[in-house]
């Protein structure tokens, strides 16, 4: 059909099915595209919610998109789920299709015990790099006993079925880079039924598949960690962003976060400065550096 000049759409819950199974057929001849679940417009929207330019200044247009940016941070965004009150039940039924149909099944996984261990913690550990062999050491502990090997491919099946994504660390060497990125469910809402009072967690999630929604999985993302730590950096954009539930919670909270931005802008040269928050907002200036910190529901709605 591609030979004969037909469009073609071609869509499945399995990036693998595209990327390597029939890219031997299809070379050349195909663009992928990465659906994710909603973003947050696309989930006001769902909900007949228009925003326009004029609608965070009215009182009561913003206290209602607040009520649905709750929603969205704790329960994500995935279409079917978008407008049900009963969302746990539907995620975790989500959850199961992919753990159990697009991973454990489709690529014979024989300890799925090790492959739930896995996953759990991953999600413990969303803000933090993790290595394979300090998985495998943590899975093996509970029992059951797994190779890094083993681990290295739970990692890419889980990733071939959008379950994860990984960033790595831009001022790592390469074995650094490939054996020690952090990880980040694709959806909030799965996430959350992990996790018990991960509103941090819950918050860099999001921000870090909001990136990679905008900009890609293919090395447009990083972190960066030496010497100083700084959750995001995308090098298009020569952006450097920190991710801070609360940015007033204390001064060791703030010094830290803001430090961190004025080390990193004059190792990268960074030309933009962001602190992400839940809710704070406002412009700092410091050390000649000017850092912009904003809510993550403004922030998604006015640049991703």
């Amino acid at each position: 059909m591609a030979d004969t000049k037909h469009v073609v759409y071609i869509t499945g819950s399995n990036a693998k099915m595209l990327s390597r199974e029939i890219q031997t057929t299809l070379g050349g001849r195909f663009i992928p595209v990465d659906v994710y679940p909603y973003s947050l417009k696309e989930f006001l929207n769902a909900n007949s919610i228009t925003v326009t330019p004029n609608a965070l200044l009215a009182t009561e247009m913003k206290s209602e998109i607040l009520r649905y940016f709750n929603d969205y941070f704790y329960f994500g965004g995935f279409p079917e789920g978008a407008r049900l009150s009963a969302k746990r039940n539907y995620l975790t039924s989500v959850y199961q299709k992919i753990f159990l149909g697009d991973i454990a099944a489709r690529y014979a996984v024989g300890n799925p015990f090790a492959l739930r261990i896995l996953f759990k913690k991953i999600a413990e550990s969303v803000k933090q790099p993790l290595s394979f062999t300090r998985m495998a050491n943590i899975v093996s502990s509970t029992g059951a006993k797994v190779g890094t090997n083993t681990i290295i491919n739970y990692i890419e099946h889980a990733k071939d079925a959008w379950l994860l994504s990984s960033i790595q660390n831009i001022a790592g060497k390469l074995v650094d880079k490939e054996t020690n990125p952090k990880y980040y469910y694709t959806d909030n809402g799965i996430l959350n039924l992990f996790i018990v009072d991960g509103n941090t967690s819950l918050l860099e999630n999001l921000v870090a598949v909001s990136l990679l929604r905008k900009y890609g999985r293919n090395d447009a993302v990083f972190f960066y960690s030496k010497g100083v730590e700084v959750d995001f950096y995308i090098p298009e954009e020569a952006t450097a962003i920190q991710v801070c539930y609360n940015l007033d919670g204390s001064n060791d909270t703030f010094d830290r976060e803001i430090s961190a931005l004025q080390k990193v802008a004059k190792i990268l040269n960074c030309t933009k400065q962001l602190v992400i928050t839940r809710d704070a907002e406002r412009s700092i200036t410091s050390g000649g550096v000017t850092i912009d910190v904003v809510p993550v529901w403004k922030w998604l709605l006015e640049s991703v």
